[in-house]
């Protein structure tokens, strides 16, 4: 790879950050270095709880990973960041790497698994996707918070209404339902169409499957 990795990120975003963990000091040192002459902003840690203890996953990146270290392990940390919410795609670097391992780290999500000593081009092409896979998923958690946001506007009334038109009830079985006026079931109907930004029961259908909202049969 000759050209410099397109971080794909404007003026007004986070710069991604690299997370290099990794107890040798020699080779985080080299990747680190590598790392920043090809214009990646990085961060170096000797150990997964220095990792942790950085807070790193508020701002976007990535994680170049260790596989065994002293104390947590990367398998370990890397069960560990899929519990948070703004997790890291993770790339293992690793000399001690084999094949029931590649294949537990590829399983639980990691984007890579690259053997030491690594090339230069595969290391960049690692990150590069693993910046990738980063911005895409922070992109459609921001758009589930939304939805989220959305849907908590709503009042109890008008989500006991929504989940039964997902069920695909008319107005005057919900009504009936409900122990209310078809009028009233309407006027619901409308407030939760305007509340949560849609046009069709077919949006709105496809919204409440995204919260994981169950109709009411």
């Amino acid at each position: 790879m000759t050209s410099t990795p397109d971080t794909r990120h404007s003026s007004a975003s986070p710069i991604p950050i690299i997370h290099v963990v990794d107890d040798d000091p020699s080779f985080r040192t080299a990747v680190t270095r590598l790392l920043r002459a090809a214009k990646y902003e990085v961060r170096g840690y000797a150990s997964a709880s220095e990792f942790l203890d950085s807070d790193p996953c508020v701002e976007p990146g990535c994680v170049l990973l260790d596989l065994r270290m002293p104390g947590v392990s990367g398998l370990d940390l890397q069960q560990s960041l899929e519990r948070m919410e703004e997790r890291l795609p993770i790339v293992f670097l690793t000399g001690h790497g084999d094949i029931p391992a590649s294949v537990r780290a590829m399983k639980a999500g990691a984007v890579d698994f690259l053997t030491k000593p690594v090339r230069r081009e595969a290391l960049l092409r690692a990150v590069e996707n693993a910046l990738g896979v980063n911005a895409k998923g922070r992109a459609a958690r921001a758009v589930l918070r939304e939805l989220q946001n959305r849907y908590e506007n709503l009042t109890p009334r008008e989500r006991e209404v929504l989940g039964h038109v997902i069920a695909g009830k008319l107005n005057k079985q919900i009504a009936f339902d409900l122990g209310t006026s078809e009028r009233t079931i309407k006027a619901h109907r409308a407030s939760i169409m305007v509340k949560l930004g849609v046009q069709s029961v077919a949006e709105l259908a496809r919204l409440a499957q995204e919260l994981g909202i169950q109709p009411i049969r």
